[in-house]
Formats: C-alpha cells, structure tokens, sequence
C-alpha cells in the first residue's frame, strides 16, 4: 500500500513541476504572478525564462528517476529538490509577496516533497 501512493504522490509533484516549468516557458507574466513576485513591467523577464527551464527539468529529472532507478535515489532526489520550494519561500517574503502565498504554496509544497521523500526511504 505503501509504495503505490509514495510513488504516486512523486509522479504527481514532478508532473506538476514539468506543468510549471512549461508554463513560465509558455506565460510568464501570468505565471510569475502566480509565484507570488510579479514581474515588473520595465524588467529584464529573462528570470522567468530560467525558472521555466529550472522547473521543467527538475520535474522531468524527476520522472526519469522515478521510470528508471530505485526508491531511494528517487527519495534522495525528492529530498535535495525540496530546497527549491523552500528557497521560493524565502525569495517571496524578501521580494514583497504575501506570507500567504509564500508559506500556502511554495513552504506547503516543501511539505509535501518531504513526506514524500520520506515514504520513499520506509519502502
């Protein structure tokens, strides 16, 4: 029981990090809002563009992971990544966001990482 829903849960976060990533790609105006820091109108958007490509190759590392080793290097990889959410936490609260977007998405989805990471090492 414990194995469908660790990597069920992993798949999940990894495709919703590929959606991300593709979308920052796709819409960045829209999606930086969603991050919490809207982009400035007279800015460089190149940082979104990075983010897209960040996020997009995480969540596709992910499910390379996930296809193609073990339970453990994908819970190490859940892990490691979990850093990013937690550093977006950070960069919304010292870039003007509201703590409710940086501890209801990005702290939250810390969480989230790091149980997964967690029912990943009990298999």
């Amino acid at each position: 029981m414990l194995s469908p829903l660790a990597y069920g849960l992993a798949v999940v976060l990894n495709l919703f990090i590929v959606f991300i990533g593709a979308r920052f790609l796709l819409v960045p105006t829209a999606s930086a809002a969603g991050y919490g820091v809207p982009a400035r109108p007279d800015g460089d958007p190149a940082y979104l563009s990075v983010k897209g490509v960040r996020d997009l190759s995480y969540g596709l590392l992910g499910l390379a992971l996930i296809a193609f080793t073990t339970a453990d290097a994908v819970a190490w990889f859940m892990l490691v990544v979990a850093l990013v959410p937690l550093g977006d936490t950070v960069i919304v609260l010292r870039n003007g966001g509201t703590k409710a977007v940086a501890f209801g998405i990005h702290f939250a989805t810390a969480v989230v990482v790091l149980l997964d990471a967690a029912l990943l090492f009990a298999l």
